[in-house]
């Protein structure tokens, strides 16, 4: 069965209080050291874990490893090249997303929104709580808050939009927003972005699901070589956090670079995808549709 997204959002802080634990260990955590020092019962713990990522603790433990980013880089680097050549429906996706998308035109990037009515809501994710916005076309924002707190959120995506008229929703957008984060049906998306960023983020949607690359891959992609550095800021600026998935950008050193949202976020999200792409994990991983 899918959970729903309020259970997704609670089992994400015990994944994030899971991953301040392990991130201070010497070594790797037992389950029955986990669940102590989050007072619960093993069993009780093993039951979030797999309710929320499918694997048990000591192999979601191997995808959070500090090296995991590296082992992605060998076992699951993606060649935009390549990708672009699959497209959106790539083999590394259990579960694709169709996603329907337009930029807006330089006009509007150029009117900060005025005229536009922007739908906002609060609204609960894996990854927690996520401010959640779209126009009549479709999301055009979407922040986590778990690291970030509501404030600097609010003022982030807002800040994107100066003149377009705030009508808050939440009811009206819950369908868009668990069709992208259940990662079923359809997803509209309608970006402001100057014309580089909109062709980092196009780059960014060719990743595969439970696959990286490096910016200096997506500045080749984009026929800009020496523009890592820009790609990186665009990245960073991306306003759809998740849908665009920038967390599959790391360094070609296999650090994970930062993230926009908090890098314990960023570090959930490619551990929830890797361990959905490992073939031994599929069926259980599977959504039921």
């Amino acid at each position: 069965m899918l959970q729903t997204e309020t259970e997704q959002g609670y089992h994400y802080h015990v994944i994030r209080r899971a991953i301040e634990m392990i991130d201070a260990a010497d070594g790797p955590l037992s389950l029955d050291e986990l669940a102590a020092q989050m007072g619960m019962s093993a069993a009780h713990f093993q039951r979030i874990f797999s309710a929320w990522v499918g694997v048990s603790p000591k192999r979601f433990q191997q995808y959070l490893a500090l090296g995991h980013a590296k082992a992605l880089l060998t076992e699951r680097f993606s060649t935009l090249e390549a990708a672009a050549g699959a497209g959106l429906s790539g083999s590394g996706r259990l579960h694709d997303l169709f996603l329907r998308w337009e930029a807006m035109s330089p006009g509007e990037f150029a009117k900060g929104g005025k005229g536009l009515r922007l739908r906002y809501g609060w609204l609960p994710s894996p990854f927690g709580e996520a401010l959640v916005m779209g126009t009549d076309r479709g999301l055009c924002g979407i922040g986590f808050v778990e690291e970030m707190g509501r404030g600097p959120v609010w003022d982030d995506l807002t800040g994107r939009w100066p003149e377009a008229t705030l009508v808050e929703d939440a009811g009206g957008l819950r369908p868009w927003a668990e069709a992208a984060f259940g990662q079923r049906g359809e997803s509209r998306l309608h970006i402001l972005g100057a014309p580089f960023q909109i062709k980092v983020w196009e780059a960014l949607l060719r990743i595969p699901s439970g696959h990286v690359t490096t910016y200096g891959e997506i500045a080749k992609s984009i026929g800009a070589p020496k523009a890592v550095r820009a790609v990186g800021t665009a990245v960073g600026r991306n306003p759809v956090g998740w849908l665009i998935p920038c967390h599959r950008a790391i360094r070609a050193t296999g650090g994970l670079g930062g993230y926009h949202w908090g890098l314990p976020v960023k570090r959930a999200m490619l551990a929830w995808e890797a361990a959905r792409a490992d073939p031994e994990m599929a069926p259980r991983a599977e959504i039921a549709k």
